[in-house]
């Protein structure tokens, strides 16, 4: 008898789902019944994808986002929530990176992406999570049946690396962040847990891959390989199953041993 992780009936809030990692991560939950809601700024982006996932049987919805902007944010999840139903997963995977050593960051380097990375990320787990707990108290329509909310870290959150300083800040504190919002909303049967992906082979690098450095980088993994999007489908849909529930604060990495 195979075992099957469905997730018909529940709607996922996808951030950062225009390319990359989010829109993988949107895909599979898609196949496995969720409806999705892709959220970006790149609109035009976000419709391709939709066309994709609904000419596969999938359920999708578009909503522009800016996660470095709180009105965009609040604006974005209510909207979702109108059109596809109360948010029982959300996947928060916005990010952004720059390459340079710490001596050369200036603040507005800094400011990009920690606004992007932490605290855009924090304030939309609050948003989505204020509407959980709201139905969990039974102070806002709908059936709670335990939210799931993935922060998506990176393994540059457990283990720094040269030149992306700034980016291994911004994601040890969503390592950390996850773990205190798993201790604060459990109560109301949230889990909340974090995804740290390794390298992975996504259209924004892969040019970088061809490069002398990025073969250089490739020999220094364990088998001396990097990943693809698909190879983190089976984590996340650990961390948004509905038996899933007994997994809270987890910090996951998927880095094919790089971090060992």
């Amino acid at each position: 008898m195979a075992y099957e992780i469905d997730l018909s009936g529940r709607v996922a809030f996808v951030t950062g789902a225009s390319s990359g990692l989010g829109a993988q991560f949107a895909r599979v939950l898609a196949a496995s019944g969720a409806g999705v809601v892709l959220a970006a700024r790149r609109i035009e982006r976000l419709k391709t994808l939709r066309a994709e996932i609904e000419a596969a049987g999938g359920d999708a919805h578009v909503v522009g986002l800016d996660v470095t902007d709180p009105a965009s944010i609040r604006a974005a999840v209510a909207h979702a929530e109108t059109e596809m139903g109360v948010i029982d997963i959300l996947v928060n995977n916005s990010g952004v990176s720059t390459t340079q050593k710490l001596t050369d960051v200036t603040p507005e380097d800094y400011d990009y992406v920690m606004n992007t990375n932490t605290r855009g990320a924090f304030f939309v787990a609050q948003e989505v999570a204020k509407r959980m707990i709201a139905r969990a108290k039974g102070e806002a329509p709908g059936t709670f049946t335990g939210g799931r909310i993935v922060n998506v870290a990176s393994m540059a959150g457990l283990r720094v690396l040269g030149q992306l300083g700034v980016y291994a800040m911004s994601k040890a504190a969503v390592i950390h962040m996850t773990r205190a919002m798993a201790l604060e909303w459990g109560r109301w049967g949230i889990n909340v847990n974090a995804l740290c992906p390794g390298y992975i082979d996504t259209e924004i690098n892969r040019h970088h891959w061809q490069t002398e450095g990025g073969q250089k980088l490739v020999q220094m993994l364990p088998r001396k390989r990097v990943g693809k999007p698909e190879d983190l489908d089976a984590a996340l849909m650990m961390l948004c199953a509905n038996q899933s529930h007994f997994v809270n604060g987890a910090v996951i990495a998927a880095d094919d041993g790089f971090g060992i």
